[in-house]
């Protein structure tokens, strides 16, 4: 068991903290991205803010801007100089989770979520080719499929079910537990831009392996969650992590591990004003879960603003906020690919701290 670490209480006072942009700090910050009027799509984090629309937190190492974006320069050595080796803090294993809102306002999201998640992988498999890694999408919601489409089954359908003749009438009311659990592993996504069909996965789990046969069809096919659905990322973040769906018996039994480094990935075109608990809540039960906030790097699309600090409203931003290493970009960003491969530039610094017992 490794030592607890400090309460996320603790972790708001340190950021309260931090010296002003003016005193010597390990962040670096380009002027700010100017504000839009949709409260959801300004840009902020716990660092600093890149020309290109992201904004990156590290909590040890140091950022600097160049002309052409964010250039992140850490104190802990290039992967050139670590080679094959990985660092000895993650033990070479990385869970990345990702958090997608089914919003009816992700249309947009989705559809350029559906042209990124080849470039995550590619990321992944890249920069990460000798970690020992699993992959998991968790969708804002526990519904399945969409009630309007369930009621008019099996068809003649209208433009109440988006999804049409595609829809798995045959399914409604039949689907296995963990399709309607809270926070479980997204494999069988049903509605208005879903498949509509489960996604093959070996082993019957509800993650992805390096291992998996197929991997790039089938992150592809559990990424595409839909549009019929919640958005509430905090809620669900909560129950995807918790030790009833990753213990023995649960849903996502084997995806979280003690001694992997957890990157988490939130995509929303909202806020999170509905979730039950605060962003300190939800913070303290991945905390519970890893026993450790160094152990964590987290990255969001959506959920970001302008400047220093967060509004009240915008729950997505206070949660970056309360953890080390963050990097954040705006929903309506042209290519989600870069901002992740800026975010995964952390996991080097995070291993760097995370030292598990």
């Amino acid at each position: 068991m490794r030592p607890r670490s400090r309460p996320l209480l603790a972790i708001g006072l340190a950021l309260a903290c931090q010296p002003s942009q003016t005193d010597t700090s390990p962040f670096t910050t380009a002027p700010p991205i100017p504000a839009t009027s949709d409260p959801g799509t300004s840009s902020s984090s716990g660092g600093s803010t890149s020309t290109t629309g992201g904004e990156l937190s590290t909590g040890s190492g140091s950022g600097s801007a160049s002309p052409g974006g964010t250039t992140l320069i850490l104190d802990v050595g290039s992967r050139d100089d670590l080679g094959s080796v990985q660092p000895e803090g993650c033990k070479g294993k990385i869970d990345f989770l990702f958090m997608i809102s089914r919003h009816d306002y992700m249309d947009a999201v989705q559809a350029q979520l559906a042209d990124a998640v080849p470039k995550f992988l590619e990321t992944i498999q890249s920069k990460f080719a000798d970690f020992d890694y699993h992959i998991m999408v968790v969708k804002g919601d526990p519904l399945w499929g969409f009630s309007n489409c369930d009621a008019e089954c099996p068809g003649p359908f209208t433009a109440k079910c988006p999804a049409g003749d595609d829809y798995p009438c045959e399914m409604v009311g039949k689907v296995p537990e963990c399709d309607t659990t809270w926070g479980a592993g997204a494999v069988f996504n049903a509605g208005e831009n879903a498949p509509n069909k489960p996604c093959e996965i070996a082993d019957g789990r509800r993650y992805l392996t390096r291992d998996t046969p197929d991997l790039s069809e089938s992150f592809a096919c559990i990424a595409k969650v839909g549009t019929d659905g919640g958005d509430l990322l905090g809620e669900a973040l909560v129950h995807a992590v918790s030790p009833e769906l990753n213990g023995p018996g649960g849903c996502n039994e084997g995806f979280l591990r003690d001694d992997a480094l957890l990157v988490a990935t939130l995509v929303t075109w909202t806020i999170d004003g509905n979730s039950e608990g605060t962003p300190a809540d939800w913070a303290q039960a991945i905390v519970d879960a890893k026993d450790d906030e160094e152990s964590v790097v987290m990255f969001s699309i959506g959920g970001v603003q302008d400047g220093e600090k967060c509004q009240p409203y915008n729950r997505i931003c206070q949660l970056m906020k309360l953890f080390p290493y963050t990097y954040s970009i705006r929903p309506d960003e042209p290519d989600y690919g870069p901002g992740f491969d800026e975010a995964t530039d952390l996991v080097e610094a995070a291993c760097s701290k995370f030292i598990p017992q």
